[in-house]
């Protein structure tokens, strides 16, 4: 029993210190992620589909170590939104292009922290939403160079007149150079 407790703290340790030396400075993050939840134009892979309405998101973040632990991120994305007009018996779509920046700061080695600026430019809209976001998780690192980021995202409307808070669940799949 004695062996067996010693082995399995010593992958754990083992798994930790890989980890580690990926979130140090000067190492470089790329990451994609799946989000569920209240539709917002931002950075992830999504497909929804709703009541005739039909959404879909290709984005990707990367970011850069800073200090260790400490991540200077930024993301790009695409999207789109089809539906069809009853009224006016036509399909209609709609282009957005997303953009976010922000810190991503890894408490005790597995617990990704985010804070960021994200911003959404709809096509022929004169009011673009922008957020604040939160985010927290727990980093699955499957080796030294790939982990897996379960979380929650809560972005703050930074113009209420137009746009809601949105509480998002996400899934991130990150490569650590």
């Amino acid at each position: 029993m004695k062996k067996l407790f010693f082995t399995a703290m010593a992958v754990l340790a083992f798994g930790f210190a890989n980890a580690q030396s990926q979130i140090s400075k000067g190492s470089w993050l790329i990451e994609v992620n799946t989000g569920f939840g209240e539709k917002v134009g931002n950075t992830s892979i999504g497909l929804w589909s709703e009541d005739g309405r039909t959404d879909y998101n290709i984005g990707a973040e990367a970011g850069y170590f800073v200090d260790d632990k400490l991540a200077l991120k930024f993301g790009l994305g695409f999207g789109e939104t089809s539906f069809y007009d009853d009224a006016f018996g036509e399909y209609y779509s709609a282009s957005n292009f997303a953009y976010k920046l922000g810190l991503k700061y890894y408490a005790a080695g597995k617990f990704p922290l985010e804070i960021s600026y994200n911003g959404v430019n709809y096509e022929d809209l004169d009011e673009n939403p922008s957020y604040l976001g939160l985010q927290a998780g727990y980093a699955i690192f499957l080796n030294k160079n790939v982990s897996i980021e379960p979380g929650i995202r809560y972005n703050v409307s930074l113009n209420d007149d137009f746009y809601d808070d949105v509480f998002q669940l996400n899934i991130g799949f990150a490569l650590h150079f």
